[in-house]
């Protein structure tokens, strides 16, 4: 019996799907693309500062190399925990209950620790700061009774909300310090000039990125198909004005009608979402207007005429779902536009604003360090640019071979 030839059988997204993965280059760049958007919905829940926008400075610890190492005591801030849930710390970071100090080494001292500040200077020996261990572990409120050495060797003191009272030996404080307080921090990439982790901002930073791309690119892509479709399908009137408007933005350098737009509506981050989306819509529409026109006169369209069908019917389920192959193309070029221009606009300060990690607002940040002894602060952030854009560029090719269908013949099932 012959065995049955299915090469028509399934549909063609399952051949382009096939071209695809064939395409090592562009499987690299959905590979790239995949990791980073699992890095930017993952954001602070696997960052080492987990603050918001990984905003923790320590300007004792400012330009540290990469694989700096430094022994940190954490005390107890005077105030309620802001202790959150995993969704929450994940998307917006989380506010630290304590406040970070760099040592070099501490000493016991009756029901004290005292601790020798980092400097980051090895000529110069830092002051000593003496802190009592209650107020390293808990959140003391001041307001309420304190009270030292009640018992020979013991501390009795009341938590934040002055309500339960602590009686500890001076001995378990000591151990509870050591082992809770006391800890060694690293950071693998270094810190910046105001002493914040630089992988922590990287990474925050992918998270910016990819908003801007995701939703500029959205923006785009509904104006761009809706215009375009308006002006192919109905022709006439509505064709000319519109593709009057789209050789007056399409006249304008891009960036320049960025910066116009984002000036008009004021400096930001979402601001910049809308900037980006409302000048990358006329490639989107002039590609679909010319799809549409190509389309509206052949016979499965005017079989829906014939039958009845409305023009929402036919453009909804006849047209779009033929020229959605060209949107996706675009849109990872678009996607990787959307990233240069939002770094080109944080660089120029116009962007996000600070403290928002921004990689283009980074490398603004630290150019100055590239001909001098840390040109990694502004290396870092240009490489992460360069790869992402490189991994849509690759994509974006790969899609538009993969989904050419006259290349259908070519696969082997």
């Amino acid at each position: 019996m012959a065995k049955k030839d299915d090469t028509y059988s399934h549909s063609l997204s399952f051949f382009a799907w096939q071209r695809l993965k064939k395409n090592k280059l562009s499987m690299f760049g959905l590979i790239v693309i995949g990791l980073c958007m699992v890095v930017a919905i993952l954001g602070y829940a696997i960052t080492p500062d987990a603050t918001p926008d990984a905003n923790d400075q320590l300007l004792e610890l400012s330009k540290k190399p990469p694989g700096f190492e430094v022994k940190i005591l954490q005390t107890r801030k005077n105030e309620a925990s802001h202790h959150i849930n995993f969704f929450s710390k994940m998307l917006f970071g989380e506010i630290s209950d304590y406040r970070s100090i760099p040592f070099d080494n501490y000493r016991f001292e009756g029901n004290d620790i005292v601790v020798r500040e980092y400097t980051g200077d090895t000529s110069r020996i830092g002051n000593d700061v003496k802190i009592n261990l209650a107020d390293v572990i808990y959140a003391i409120n001041f307001s309420a009774p304190f009270l030292n050495n009640v018992e020979k060797g013991c501390v009795e003191f009341y938590e934040f909300d002055g309500h339960q009272k602590i009686k500890k030996t001076i001995t378990e404080l000591r151990n509870e310090v050591e082992r809770k307080n006391i800890v060694t921090k690293k950071y693998i990439l270094g810190t910046d000039p105001a002493g914040r982790d630089l992988l922590s901002r990287l990474i925050i930073g992918t998270r910016v990125s990819f908003s801007v791309g995701i939703v500029s690119v959205f923006i785009s892509v509904f104006i761009g198909i809706l215009m375009g479709v308006l002006a192919g399908f109905y022709r006439g009137r509505v064709d000319s004005v519109i593709i009057w408007v789209i050789n007056v933005v399409w006249s304008i350098p891009t960036l320049l009608l960025v910066i116009a737009i984002t000036l008009a509506l004021g400096k930001g981050f979402w601001q910049v979402f809308i900037a980006v989306g409302l000048t990358m819509w006329v490639e989107v529409a002039r590609v679909i207007r010319g799809q549409v026109i190509s389309l509206r006169e052949k016979e499965f369209i005017e079989a829906g005429r014939a039958l009845g069908f409305t023009n929402y019917r036919i453009i909804m389920r006849h047209l779009l779902p033929n020229v959605m192959g060209p949107v996706i193309v675009i849109s990872a070029a678009n996607f990787a536009a959307a990233i240069l221009i939002e770094a080109g606009l944080s660089f120029l300060g116009i962007g996000a604003q600070p403290p928002t990690a921004s990689w283009g607002a980074m490398i603004n940040a630290h150019r100055g360090y590239i001909i001098s002894d840390a040109p990694y602060l502004a290396f870092l952030p240009g490489l992460a640019i360069m790869l992402m854009v490189l991994a849509f560029v690759l994509l974006g090719n790969g899609l538009r071979d993969s989904l050419d269908t006259k290349s259908i013949h070519d696969i082997q099932i």
